[in-house]
């Protein structure tokens, strides 16, 4: 299986800069939306998280942007699991042109599971870590993303 598509738009005129790029704000608003996507793939969806209380928080993302992306551009965000545990979720999301193979932009996340309660972290329920091997076990061939684990530094 290649990596999941989780969301589709077009580039609107609001989210286009003064050089007509997309601007840098509305890339983690579609890697957003992507992850929204996932989550409802994996049943944690609005009504799961009024009944469990349970939701994903973000601990931390990195955001690279290779290519340009312009004004009425039909992009689409591909996603791929890179690793889970029990209660955080190691997930990667590219940009690219609908039906394209060239990255535009590429998103790593570390998201956690969360007890809104607390809020604290929680352990991921036996059906929501069901469904997430079901995507790994799927994904097994694809290789690791080359933009993943990355570190900003200038050279020494």
């Amino acid at each position: 299986m290649p990596t999941l598509t989780t969301y589709q738009t077009r580039i609107i005129p609001d989210w286009v800069d003064y050089n007509g790029h997309l601007r840098d704000a509305f890339y983690l608003l579609i890697f957003s939306y992507a992850t929204d996507a996932l989550m409802d793939r994996l049943g944690m969806d609005s009504n799961n998280r009024e009944a469990s209380g349970h939701s994903l928080f973000t601990l931390e993302l990195h955001l690279n942007y290779l290519h340009e992306v312009k004004l009425d551009a039909d992009v689409e965000v591909h996603t791929q699991i890179i690793g889970h545990d029990r209660k955080r979720l190691h997930l990667y999301h590219s940009l690219h042109l609908v039906g394209g193979d060239k990255e535009l932009a590429g998103n790593e996340q570390m998201l956690l599971h969360v007890d809104l309660a607390g809020p604290r972290s929680a352990p991921f329920s036996e059906a929501t870590l069901s469904k997430l091997q079901a995507i790994v076990a799927d994904q097994t061939d694809l290789p690791a993303p080359a933009w993943i684990g990355r570190v900003i530094a200038l050279p020494k």
